[in-house]
């Protein structure tokens, strides 16, 4: 039986482990000093940070953070979900999906329009993810391949709302957008 609610004060080593543990020894430390970072964006209104749990112990992350839709009218508040990270143990017996479904759920319930990632489109076209170019919007990076930019749109998602994507500071700061060239100096 696998618990999903939002991550607590006291959860913070577990999803450091976790994440690490998923992203491995090349990426792992990046994407969980990542986490901490984006976490401390998050607010009671803005962004989303939930765990799954099995038997006492968190099995599996997602983290929704405030991006920006620089849309032709106004900048627009999206969402953009990223990490998402299972223990390997536990992957393929629908953690994953369930912390994605929870949290588009939540959103949804709170107007958010639309929510963006980077990500496999065949994994997450089963949670209404589309190509984000082919729906008239702009990826923040030229790294960040054609078919990974990908997006949801939500109940507070109007027509005009198209444009590039910005995404929060801390993903600039950590180079975690997009891919790099394997062997290309980080610094």
């Amino acid at each position: 039986m696998v618990h999903l609610r939002r991550e607590l004060v006291g959860d913070r080593a577990s999803v450091r482990d976790v994440v690490t543990q998923v992203f491995g020894v090349e990426h792992g430390a990046v994407v969980a000093d990542l986490v901490d970072d984006l976490r401390a964006t998050l607010t009671s209104v803005e962004g989303l940070s939930l765990v799954a749990e099995h038997e006492g112990e968190v099995i599996g992350h997602v983290m929704f953070t405030r991006g920006l839709l620089d849309a032709p009218r106004r900048l627009v508040e999206v969402q953009v979900l990223s990490p998402l990270a299972v223990v390997r143990a536990h992957q393929r017996n629908g953690v994953g999906s369930a912390l994605v479904h929870r949290g588009l759920e939540l959103l949804a319930a709170s107007a958010v329009p639309l929510v963006f990632l980077e990500g496999d489109p065949d994994y997450y076209r089963r949670f209404g993810f589309a190509p984000g170019g082919e729906l008239g919007f702009r990826k923040p990076s030229l790294r960040i391949p054609d078919e990974a930019f990908q997006v949801v749109t939500l109940g507070g998602y109007q027509p005009w709302m198209t444009g590039t994507l910005v995404y929060p500071e801390p993903f600039w700061r950590h180079d975690a957008v997009g891919l790099r060239e394997p062997g290309t100096p980080t610094s």
